[in-house]
């Protein structure tokens, strides 16, 4: 569970509150998921994803940014204030 501990603790990080629901996810992660590693799905900022109608907004990929840079700090160990995630 280490890449949900990291995502978790990077939405923290950010002020995000994550949602948690089991799902197929993309090509990629459902195939990992199946040879277990668990493979969490991350926002893109996007809407109506794979619709007609899709769309993405410039603060939510900015804040999808920001997660991926909290994740990575996350998993180098770089907090401040806590140890690194487990």
């Amino acid at each position: 569970m280490t890449p949900v501990t990291l995502a978790r603790a990077a939405c923290a990080r950010i002020g995000v509150e994550p949602v948690s629901v089991p799902i197929r996810g993309g090509t990629d992660g459902s195939r990992l998921t199946e040879m277990g590693v668990p493979c969490p799905n991350l926002f893109t900022g996007m809407q109506n994803i794979h619709g007609p109608l899709e769309w993405v907004s410039v603060q939510e990929m900015a804040k999808a940014t920001e997660l991926c840079l909290a994740l990575v700090q996350e998993a180098a160990g770089a907090s401040k204030d806590r140890p690194p995630a487990e």
